[in-house]
């Protein structure tokens, strides 16, 4: 009893804490599927009576829901790629090679994570729109100008997060592929990079999630309504809900609705982010 009892409570412990996590996202799918009129009942129902799909369908045939899903979806995506390819670049010339000022710019990158996001506004607004007039698709309301900002606001934690992946695999594989005949990129693609794919994932899950989010930014560069993206869409979908009297039950549809393409990206990378990182690469 004396080791039993600990771990039972330990146990009861931690699926105290877990519930007190999911029940905020359980309520939001359970108020996607409750009528608004039902959802207002007090004291409020906690369990799926008397569901309905018409919140989700109210949403879906929103107008500028299919563009605001496209223009996050382009936008989410090549900061992804763009921000795992130079934060990756990066971490490998920090990690790997001794060069002067390598102190100076990890402090630089390290500086740049503590710049408030409000304080840049201003110049962002202002380098988009000198920069539309001359090239148009990295300007205002472009998918192309709102990524460069997103890459330069993500980019630097991201260095950091993959320094420690890259500094995690030992140089030692590489050498012991060198001696059996590879050049250096060689043992690099085919010992080192393989190694580096939790790292990657873990990264690309940090910039996806940060750009799938992300509202201030977008919201003073991308200030048409046809260029908007989800979490934009969101706060309008809620204003015109407020001039009629808030359905909460929409919103949380909505809400609902701009959480699922992130549950299915992690449902896509959930293997490769629990699974170690150089575990069984070096021979006994």
């Amino acid at each position: 009893m004396r080791r039993i009892l600990p771990k039972v409570l330990w146990s009861v412990v931690g699926v105290a804490v877990a519930a007190v996590w999911v029940f905020p996202v359980y309520w939001m799918v359970l108020s996607a599927f409750t009528p608004n009129a039902r959802l207002r009942q007090i004291p409020p129902s906690f369990l799926p009576v008397n569901t309905t799909l018409t919140n989700l369908r109210t949403v879906v045939s929103d107008p500028d829901f299919l563009s605001a899903l496209r223009m996050s979806l382009t936008i989410t995506a090549l900061t992804v790629v763009v921000v795992l390819a130079f934060a990756f670049l990066g971490a490998l010339a920090i990690s790997r090679f001794r060069f002067r000022g390598r102190k100076s710019f990890l402090l630089a990158v390290l500086f740049i994570q503590m710049l408030p996001a409000e304080g840049l506004f201003i110049a962002q607004y202002k380098m988009l729109s000198s920069v539309g007039g001359v090239v148009p698709a990295f300007g205002l309301n472009s998918v192309l100008g709102i990524t460069v900002l997103y890459t330069a606001a993500i980019i630097p934690f991201t260095i950091w997060m993959l320094r420690g992946f890259v500094a995690g695999v030992p140089i030692e594989l590489e050498e012991a592929a060198m001696v059996d005949g590879l050049s250096r990129t060689q043992a690099f693609l085919r010992i080192t990079f393989p190694l580096l794919a939790p790292g990657l994932v873990a990264s690309g899950v940090y910039a996806f999630l940060q750009a799938w989010n992300e509202f201030t930014i977008a919201l003073v560069v991308l200030p048409d309504q046809s260029s908007q993206t989800l979490p934009l869409w969101l706060r309008g979908f809620l204003n015109a809900s407020v001039n009629r009297g808030v359905d909460w039950a929409q919103v949380m549809a909505a809400s609902t609705v701009i959480a699922v393409p992130v549950i299915v990206f992690f449902l896509f990378v959930q293997s490769r982010m629990t699974s170690g990182l150089v575990s069984g690469a070096v021979k006994g």
